[in-house]
């Protein structure tokens, strides 16, 4: 029978045991050891049976176990120490209470997704993963970080497999009772509310829960409320689904709602609060307006109150492809804001300005997100080095006029937090080495460039640890494929070949992220028969783990998936290859570090970070990858392989993935298989072990999220901070009102003539020095209001500058009767080569973050003459 109403019963802790409940509600434990060994000794039937899921483990723990352990003088110290460390460690100084400026005294961080851990399934893949790994650095380096997301009551689908090999989803709905969860609470007991209005008046009710992720909160916001019609009560039920105004609901619910949840836990729990708020993606752009309307209800008109929210938001943006970036009708955005709507104070025609595609190309009858979070934000990035190239070219018609180069999007890559991906052994190794507290330290503060003490490890040692955590994999995969088969229909007498799936002493290749068709999950199936030799060889076998989900929409995906789990079902590479259902969290973690090699080939420049081979990394795995995100930056042949791309203009999409399958075979034929199974003078294969011990020394301190957030305080959350301060009402409305007159007299600026002394004939010395004469007319504007640019460089053959540098000039005489100004000043040429150059004018002030930050600047017409831009061959 089915009950007719769900609720959780709690167990009464014993008063000797209390401090369980709060290490179970502080999601530290998923990444700290000492919590999670002490957790599984209350009892290891039910911490198994409970997934290592704390919170569900003391609700299934028998009583008179509880009361066993209550007496039990050597639990009760272990249970002392570990909540004594978790104290010290939420309120002792770390890393940011030792920095010497003034960092933010908060930072508001909204995300869409949040991988913490799997018993709080609330995330898809990478976006979420990273904002997880965020926080957990954020957390251990003592940034006083608010992470702000939504609580999806079927989080994301699960996922398994029909007999054909066709991906099914699940969405078993989550009880937040039953999660790593507490209710936010006003002074008087009842739970945290936030409201948005909808059109014609309605509302939408949302309460907040908050995680505890070691120092920092996660507020969620949940719609599944009474006071909500059956619609709105859908919004938050499930991650990426529903139609457009479902998706519109959501974002308006994280960003505008977000704030006030901000708003809401800062008033009742005393936290200051955030002089920086961070937009993780576009998905929560709309803070940006809510921030707007406060300082609008506090006196400020919009434009002021613009310039104020902007100084203090900083925008990462992960997507390389426009086709990645949420954007809605105009009209459906329209409805939502206004005077019958949410957000009644501010015009609903300055709303859909801020997300108007202007640019050449752009639709205007759409809302980009992506393009409201750049114009939003002073500060923004992309996710690493070579994806903020390709999001500078993106986004360059945001600023018409500037090389891609100048548009202001910087690049922060991403790191991953190393005690949540490095597996117990590898940390055992390096503590052995250094020791617990360094290793610790090392993985979690960062700051070095190498890890030396790798040096000193034995060779045996390293190997014996890669073939015991290969040998870990093996069991995992078995035992996870068998549970495949039988969900796909399949008796236990079928499977009695699962026992010889896999071997510990075989090369190991692993695959395993979402499944868009850029990421060429079947690019290795392109030529089977050479795959199928690979998997097979007599003495120098591959065998490959691979996972991943489609988008319950994509079926695209599936089909490539199908296609994948068709070949690995073949009876004759079926213990060499295997597909694994519903990747997520628990799945990786054991994956990363039994693979000895991590394949990743996507379409470049289509993988914006690529975080999985980071967290293999970590663990001693070898990287096989096309140069796209992350790898383009720090590859080196000491500690992986390159992919060649074949990228060329002339080469079609079938061309293109038949000349990188074979490169891939090849690698893995002539150089990845042989140096595996090489063995030198003492048996061990001594090539390998020094490729893995140079990945841990140098990617090692890079691909850390500790570097990351350190990066994002120094180069973004600091700088952000400090413009926030500046930017008092009267200072708002003085940038708000100069950049209002600079845009309107801007069509009067101009280049009037350029001249040099001893202008030089096609050929010049290098160190010598032209002396630049510009004639300008700034209009109605002044000398401060501009800054007069000679920009230099190499030119190509198309006389465009290349490499481009900038010296100001400056002004000697002026105005004249006609309110012209004369800018001088000299320009050397520090080049050899084809040099060239030319004049600009851009708008220039105190407050500005960027010159390009208006999209604002004059450049010589072709009627000003030759001199305007002198060429030398």
């Amino acid at each position: 029978m089915k009950a007719i109403r769900r609720f959780t019963v709690r167990p009464v802790l014993p008063v000797a045991l209390q401090p369980l409940s709060e290490l179970a509600r502080n999601l530290r434990w998923s990444w700290h050891a000492e919590t999670r060994d002490l957790f599984q000794s209350v009892d290891p039937d039910c911490w198994a049976a409970s997934g290592g899921d704390p919170v569900r483990l003391l609700g299934s723990v028998p009583a008179r176990r509880l009361a066993e352990l209550a007496e039990d003088r050597r639990f009760l110290r272990r249970l002392t120490v570990v909540a004594d460390e978790l104290r010290d460690y939420v309120t002792g100084d770390r890393w940011y209470q030792t920095q010497t400026s003034e960092p933010p005294a908060a930072i508001a961080y909204f995300s869409p997704e949040f991988g913490i851990t799997a018993a709080l399934p609330q995330y898809s893949g990478g976006l979420g993963i990273l904002a997880g790994d965020h926080l957990k650095a954020a957390s251990d380096l003592g940034v006083p970080l608010i992470g702000v997301g939504l609580l999806y009551r079927h989080g994301y689908f699960r996922q398994s497999l029909s007999r054909e090999g066709w991906q099914q989803e699940h969405y078993p709905v989550l009880d937040p009772n039953e999660l790593p969860l507490v209710p936010l609470q006003e002074t008087g007991g009842s739970q945290a509310r936030v409201d948005l209005v909808l059109p014609g008046g309605r509302r939408l009710h949302a309460r907040v829960w908050q995680a505890q992720v070691g120092r920092v909160p996660l507020l969620l916001l949940d719609s599944d409320v009474e006071e909500n019609d059956l619609g709105e009560r859908g919004v938050t039920d499930r991650l990426y689904g529903g139609g457009s105004e479902h998706r519109l609901l959501q974002e308006m619910l994280l960003g505008i709602g977000g704030v006030r949840a901000v708003r809401t836990y800062c008033r009742l729990t005393g936290h200051a609060q955030p002089e920086v708020f961070h937009t993780n993606e576009g998905h929560a752009g709309f803070l940006g307006l809510e921030r707007i309307a406060e300082l609008c209800d506090r006196g400020l008109d919009f434009d002021a109150a613009l310039e104020a929210v902007r100084a203090g938001t900083v925008f990462t943006t992960h997507t390389p492809v426009p086709a990645g970036i949420d954007r809605f009708d105009r009209e459906l955005v329209a409805q939502h804001f206004g005077p019958d709507a949410e957000l009644p104070r501010i015009d609903v025609e300055r709303v859909l300005g801020l997300g108007m595609e202007t640019y050449s190309g752009g639709d205007p009858n759409v809302f980009n997100m992506a393009v409201m979070g750049l114009r939003l934000a002073q500060r923004a990035n992309g996710v690493s080095l070579l994806h903020g190239q390709v999001s500078r070219e993106m986004f360059s018609g945001l600023w018409p006029g500037f090389d891609a180069d100048e548009v202001p999007i910087t690049s922060v890559t991403n790191g991953v937090h190393a005690p949540t991906w490095v597996a117990p052994e590898v940390f055992r190794l390096g503590s052995r080495q250094v020791g617990a507290e360094r290793t610790e330290d090392a993985m979690t503060v960062g700051g070095s460039d190498r890890w030396d003490a790798v040096a000193d490890i034995p060779d045996g040692d390293i190997w014996e640890l890669r073939r015991s955590l290969r040998e870990q994999l093996v069991l995992e995969v078995r035992e996870r494929l068998a549970a495949s088969w039988r969900q796909r229909g399949a008796g236990t007498a079928e499977l009695g070949w699962i026992d010889g799936v896999l071997d510990p002493d075989v090369l190991t290749i692993g695959f395993a992220r979402r499944v868009p068709s850029y990421k060429r999950l079947t690019l290795m199936l392109r030529d089977q028969d050479r795959l199928m030799e690979l998997l097979l060889h007599p003495e120098r076998p591959i065998q490959i783990v691979v996972a991943g989900k489609a988008h319950p929409a994509d079926d695209g995906g599936k089909r490539l998936i199908q296609e994948l789990v068709r070949f690995a079902d073949d009876p004759r590479v079926r213990h060499r290859i295997v597909f694994l259902p519903d990747y997520g969290m628990a799945m990786a973690q054991k994956l990363y570090p039994g693979c000895d090699v991590w394949l990743n080939n996507p379409l470049r420049p289509l993988e914006a970070c690529g975080t999985s081979g980071m967290k293999a990394a970590l663990n001693g795995c070898l990287n096989l990858s096309v140069l796209d995100g992350w790898w383009d930056e720090w590859f080196r042949p000491d500690f992986g392989w390159a992919i060649p791309t074949a990228d060329g203009t002339a080469t079609d999409d079938d061309r293109r993935d038949d000349l990188e399958a074979a490169a891939l075979y090849d690698l893995l034929e002539q150089r990845v298989a042989p140096r595996f199974y090489e063995r030198g003078q003492g048996g061990l294969p001594d090539r390998w072990i020094e490729m893995v011990r140079q990945t841990l020394t140098h990617l090692g301190p890079k691909v850390l999220a500790g570097r990351m957030v350190r990066e994002y305080v120094d180069r973004l959350y600091a700088p952000a901070a400090r413009a926030h301060r500046a930017l008092n009402p009267d200072t708002a409305r003085e940038s708000a009102g100069w950049k209002a007159r600079v845009r309107g007299a801007w069509h009067r600026v101009k280049v009037d003539h350029v001249e040099a002394s001893a202008v030089p004939t096609s050929t010049a010395e290098l160190g010598a020095t032209l002396m630049l004469r510009v004639r300008v007319d700034l209009g109605e504007l002044a000398p401060d209001d501009v800054e007069v640019q000679a920009v230099s460089g190499r030119v190509d053959s198309e006389d465009r500058i290349t490499d481009a540098s900038s010296v100001p000039l400056k002004p000697t005489s002026g105005p004249d009767d006609e309110g012209r100004w004369i800018y001088e000043g000299p320009l050397a040429l520090d080049r050899t080569g084809p040099f060239g150059y030319t004049v600009r004018i851009l708008p220039a002030h105190r407050l500005l973050a960027s010159p390009a930050e208006l999209g604002l600047l004059a450049v010589p017409s072709e009627e000003t003459g030759e001199g305007a831009g002198v060429l030398m061959r």
